[in-house]
C-alpha cells in the first residue's frame, strides 16, 4: 500500500505512477549516475545482490527503503536479478535534466525477463535462449519460440504427447501462457519447471494473432513463410509478438521470417533417448564434460555451434540430403588446404545474429558495426575459396551469399576501423563525414594548444614558475598555484578551491574557453550519436541481407567442422541406404575414445543387423564388460550418419532410421512421485507405442528394477512383442543380465545371441571388450563385487550362497533358467497353434471335419 509520507516528494510521486503499471516487476529507478529501487523492490534487490539497504536520513520520504548500484553496473547486476525469478522493468531519464522544467521525465524502456535476457555475459555462444508459447486446443498445441538474441522465430503444432519433445528441443527460459490456464499440475511444467508469465487470454485469438504477425512482417498473408495452416501455431506466434511489444516494450525489428517446425523428414529422438545417450548434458556430472555435443563440436563461431546443436538434435531422414552432406564434407577432407583457408577465415569472423539483436535494442557498440562490416568483407574471400574447386555442393554454397558491399562500405566510410568501445568516450565517427563535426574536434585539438599558450604566458607574467591548469570534472577547468606563490595572484583572479598546500583559480577569459570546450565536447557526442543512429538504422533496414548470409557462414562452420572432426579422428564415410540395415565394421564409441588415456586402446567392434534377418540382438555379459557403450555407440554412430558427418568405424552402411529410441541406465522422477521402475516404464511404453519398421531401438537392462520373476516376465515379454509385432519390427539390441532370455533364440526367428567377452583369471576377470557371437554363460556378479572392494566375507558368503542356488535340482523356488525353458515352450507351442489355425480353409472342409480339427486342437491346449 502507498501511505502518503512516502508519495509525498516529486520523485516518490515519479515512481508510483510507474510502478503501478509494473507491479509485478522490480522498477530499476534511473537517478543520475545510479539505478535506485525502492520499499519492496529495494528490500528483494538488497538481498539478491547483496547490496546495502538504506533509507533517507531525512526528509518527507525518511521512511522509504532504498537499494542501488552505478548504471554502468546494469550488465552485471540485471542477470542476477532476472536469473532469481523476477522481471525487471528499467525506467530511464528520457529527457536531458539541464532542459528539463521540474522533475526529469521517465518512462520504462524495457523489461526484462529470463526469456528476453540478452546481455552478453548471460549468453552461452553456442546456446540459444528462447522464450516460448503455448495454446492448447483438445489433444494439440500450437507451440512459437523466439531467441530475440539471434532473431530465430520458429511456430509449429504437436499432439499433446509429443510437447515435452518439442520442449526439450528448443529448452525455453521462459514460457508465455493464457491467464485461464492452471499449469502447475501439468506435465510439461513438472518436467522443465521454466518460468512462467501468464497474459491476457485475449491474445491468443486467431484473428487477433494473425493480424499481429502480418502487421510485424508488413506483409498480406503468412502463406510466403508456409505456415498458413497452423492455426494454434499462428495463436502462440501472435501472442508472443504482442506480449513482447506490449508487455515488455521489446524491439523486434531485426525479426526477419516465421520459421515452421517441421518434423517430416528428420528423424525422431524422444527427450528420454536425448538423456540416456548424453548428448548435451552428462549423466554423472550434469555438464558438458563426456558428452557427444563435447567430443564432436569442432565448430569455430557460435553461430555454427548452435547449427551443430539443431542438426544433432534433427538429423535427416532424406537419403539424397544426407549423401549431398556427405559428399560436400568429404570434399573438404579431400582437400585439406581449401579446409584450413576456411577455417583460418572463420576465426575472424563475428557472431552477426547476436549482433544485430543489439543493435535492434540500440545496444550495439562501435566496435559492433566494425564487426559487422570486417565479417561481411569476408565473403568475397569465401565464394572465391568455395569457387576453386569445381563441386556443384561447393559453388552452391557460394552462390548461397548476399551481395553486401553497400553494407560494407557505408560501415567503414561512417567509423573509425579501431573505434572506441562506447560510443561516449568518442572518437567514432570518420573525419570528413560530418562538417560541423571536423570544426568542433579541430576546435578541440587547437584548446589544447590554447591552454599550453596560456599557461605558458601566465607562468611568464606573474613569474610562477610551477603554475598549471587543470581540469575535472566536477570543477571544470582551474588554476593551481602554490600557497607560497598566493601573493603574486592579481585580483582578477577568482578562487575556486582550497587544497592543503595549494589554490585553484579561475579568470573570465579561462571561464569563457570552458563554456567553449564543453560545449564543443557536448555538440560532438551528440553529432556522432546522430550518426551513428542513423548507421544502426540503416543496417537494420538491410537486416535480411546480413541474416541470410549469418545463416550461410553458420553452415559453413558447421560443415567444415564435420570435415575437421573426420581429419582429427579418422573418421570413414558412411554409405546410406534404404533397406533397414546397419552394418559397421571396427565401430568405435565417439566420445569414450576421445576421453581414455593415451595409454590404453579402444576395442572396437562389428555390428550387422538387418531387420528382415537378424531384427533383435540379445546382447549379455558382465557389468562393466562395456555393453552399455556398444549399445550407444551405435546409436551415436547412426546420428552423425544422418546430420551428414564421417563415423567413427572402419566401415559403415547405415540403413536411415527414422526413429531412435534409448533405454540406457536408471533414473527416478521424484519430483513428480515417479520411482527408477516407472520411469524405465515410461520410456519403454514409449518405444513400444512409436517405434516403426525403420525405427532402432536400443534397450539395456529392462526389469531390473521390480521382483526378479516380474522383472524376467516384463523383459521377455517386450522381445516377443517386438518381434512378433508386424508394425513394430524395429532393429533392436537388448542388453540384459537375463540369461535366460537367451533360450528365445530358439522360438524367435529373427533374435540372435551376442555376448560380452571375458576372460576368466583365479577368482577374477579380464574385460576383453569384443562382442561375439552366441550366448554368455554368466554374469560374473561376485567377481564384479569384489573388483569394487566389497570386503572378502561378503565375497565368500555370496560365493557360497550362488553355489547352493546352482546345484539345487528340484527346490521349492524353480531356478529362473527352468522358468524361462518353461515360458520358452509355452511360446512357441502358441506359434505353433496360430500357424494351425492360420492354415485352415474353412472354405474346404466339411462341419464334420471341422468338429474333429475343434477337437485336436482342444487337446493341443490340454
Amino acid at each position: 500500500m502507498i501511505n502518503k509520507a512516502q508519495a509525498n516528494t516529486p520523485v516518490m510521486k515519479q515512481f508510483f505512477e510507474i510502478k503501478v503499471n509494473y507491479n509485478d516487476a522490480i522498477v530499476l529507478f534511473r537517478m543520475g549516475d545510479f539505478y535506485e529501487t525502492f520499499l519492496e523492490d529495494a528490500v528483494i534487490t538488497s538481498k539478491i545482490l547483496g547490496i546495502v539497504l538504506t533509507k533517507r536520513a531525512n526528509g518527507k520520504a525518511a521512511d522509504v527503503e532504498l537499494a542501488g548500484f552505478p548504471y554502468h553496473s546494469l550488465d552485471t547486476y540485471l542477470p542476477k536479478l532476472v536469473q532469481a525469478g523476477y522481471r525487471v522493468a528499467i525506467c530511464e531519464q528520457t529527457e536531458d535534466s539541464q532542459n528539463a522544467k521540474g522533475i526529469v521525465k521517465r518512462e520504462v524502456i524495457e523489461v526484462v525477463t529470463p526469456g528476453t535476457l540478452t546481455m552478453d555475459q548471460t549468453l552461452n555462444n553456442k546456446t540459444n535462449r528462447y522464450i516460448g508459447s503455448l495454446y492448447t486446443v483438445g489433444n494439440k498445441t500450437g507451440l512459437a519460440f523466439l531467441d530475440s538474441s539471434t532473431g530465430e522465430f520458429n511456430i509449429g503444432e504437436c499432439y499433446h504427447d509429443d510437447l515435452n519433445n518439442s520442449l526439450f528441443q528448443f529448452n525455453p527460459s521462459e514460457i508465455v501462457i493464457s491467464d485461464k490456464i492452471v499449469y502447475s499440475n501439468l506435465g510439461w511444467y513438472k518436467e522443465f519447471r521454466p518460468f512462467i508469465t501468464q497474459v491476457d487470454n485475449q491474445l491468443f485469438s486467431y484473428d487477433v494473432s494473425y493480424k499481429a504477425l502480418i502487421d510485424h512482417f508488413k506483409i498480406k498473408s503468412l502463406k510466403s513463410f508456409g505456415c498458413e495452416n497452423l492455426q494454434l501455431g499462428i495463436c502462440s506466434a501472435g501472442a508472443l509478438v504482442q506480449h513482447l511489444k506490449i508487455n515488455l516494450s521489446a524491439s523486434l525489428d531485426h525479426l526477419c521470417k516465421l520459421t515452421p517446425t517441421v518434423e517430416e523428414g528428420f528423424m525422431g529422438i524422444d527427450s528420454f533417448s536425448l538423456k540416456n545417450l548424453e548428448i548435451f548434458k552428462s549423466l554423472s556430472n550434469q555438464g558438458e564434460h563426456g558428452t557427444f555435443i563435447n567430443s564432436i563440436d569442432e565448430t569455430i563461431t557460435a553461430g555454427g555451434g548452435r547449427l551443430l546443436k539443431k542438426n544433432i538434435l534433427k538429423p535427416l531422414t532424406n537419403k539424397r540430403e544426407i549423401v549431398n552432406r556427405l559428399d560436400t564434407v568429404e570434399q573438404f577432407v579431400k582437400n585439406p588446404n581449401l579446409l584450413q583457408l576456411i577455417r583460418e577465415a572463420l576465426h575472424d569472423s563475428f557472431d552477426l545474429q547476436r549482433i544485430l539483436g543489439k543493435v535492434n535494442k540500440s545496444k550495439a557498440s562501435p566496435k559492433d558495426l566494425i564487426a559487422t562490416a570486417s565479417t561481411l568483407d569476408l565473403i568475397p574471400k569465401w565464394k572465391k575459396y568455395l569457387e576453386s574447386t569445381t563441386d556443384n555442393n561447393l559453388n552452391n554454397i557460394s552462390k548461397s551469399f548476399y551481395e553486401t558491399k553497400l553494407i560494407v562500405g557505408k560501415i567503414y566510410s561512417m567509423l573509425n576501423e579501431k573505434p572506441s568501445s562506447h560510443l561516449s568516450k568518442g572518437n567514432v565517427i570518420k573525419e570528413g563525414v560530418d562538417s560541423e563535426l571536423d570544426e568542433l574536434r579541430n576546435l578541440m585539438v587547437s584548446g589544447k594548444k590554447w591552454i599550453s599558450n596560456y599557461q605558458n604566458e601566465l607562468r611568464q607574467s606573474l613569474e610562477i614558475a610551477k603554475l598549471k591548469i587543470g581540469f575535472n570534472k566536477v570543477f571544470g577547468y582551474f588554476i593551481e598555484v602554490t600557497k607560497i606563490n598566493q601573493e603574486k595572484i592579481p585580483t582578477t583572479f577568482t578562487r575556486k578551491q582550497t587544497l592543503v598546500n595549494s589554490e585553484r583559480f579561475i579568470t573570465d577569459e579561462l571561464k569563457e574557453y570552458e563554456e567553449k570546450i564543453l560545449n564543443a565536447e557536448s555538440r560532438i557526442y551528440n553529432i556522432e550519436s546522430l550518426l551513428f543512429t542513423q548507421l544502426c538504422e540503416f543496417i537494420l533496414k538491410n537486416k535480411e541481407s546480413i541474416q541470410n548470409n549469418a545463416i550461410v557462414i553458420n553452415y559453413l562452420d558447421f560443415i567444415t567442422s564435420l570435415s575437421f572432426l573426420a581429419r582429427k579422428n579418422g573418421y570413414v564415410k558412411p554409405s546410406i541406404t534404404e533397406e533397414t540395415v546397419i552394418d559397421i565394421k571396427k565401430a568405435r564409441h565417439p566420445v569414450v575414445e576421445s576421453l581414455i588415456p593415451s595409454t590404453e586402446k579402444f576395442i572396437p567392434n562389428d555390428l550387422s543387423i538387418d531387420a528382415n534377418k537378424n531384427q533383435i540382438h540379445l546382447l549379455t555379459g558382465p557389468n562393466m564388460a562395456g555393453k552399455s557403450t556398444y549399445l550407444r555407440q551405435t546409436g551415436l554412430i547412426v546420428i552423425l550418419a544422418q546430420i551428414g558427418s564421417f563415423v567413427p568405424a572402419h566401415k559403415a552402411k547405415i540403413g536411415i532410421v527414422d526413429r531412435l529410441f534409448t533405454r540406457v541406465g536408471a533414473s527416478d522422477n521424484l519430483a513428480a512421485g515417479e520411482s527408477t521402475f516407472l520411469v524405465e516404464m515410461n520410456e519403454v511404453a514409449n518405444i513400444l507405442n512409436n517405434a516403426t519398421n525403420r525405427s532402432l531401438i536400443l534397450l539395456d537392462e529392462i526389469g531390473r528394477g521390480t521382483a526378479t520373476y516380474d522383472g524376467l516376465s516384463i523383459a521377455m515379454a517386450i522381445t516377443e512383442h517386438i518381434h512378433d509385432n508386424v508394425n513394430t519390427k524395429a532393429r533392436t539390441i537388448f542388453a540384459t543380465h537375463y540369461h535366460e532370455l537367451t533360450e528365445l533364440e530358439k522360438s524367435l526367428e529373427n533374435m540372435e545371441n551376442y555376448h560380452v567377452e571375458v576372460k576368466e583369471f583365479k577368482d577374477s576377470i579380464i574385460f576383453l571388450r569384443s562382442i561375439k557371437k552366441g550366448p554368455g554363460d554368466r554374469s560374473y556378479g561376485i567377481q564384479v563385487a569384489k573388483m569394487a572392494g566389497l570386503p572378502d566375507s561378503v565375497i565368500d558368503r555370496a560365493a557360497n550362497i550362488l553355489k547352493r542356488y546352482i546345484k539345487q535340482p528340484n527346490g521349492k523356488k524353480l531356478l529362473l533358467k527352468d522358468t524361462a525353458v518353461k515360458i520358452t515352450e509355452n511360446h512357441q507351442d502358441e506359434i505353433n497353434f496360430k500357424k494351425k489355425l492360420k492354415n485352415l480353409d474353412i472354405n474346404k472342409i466339411t462341419p464334420l471335419e471341422a468338429i474333429k480339427i475343434l477337437d485336436e486342437l482342444k487337446k493341443d491346449i490340454d
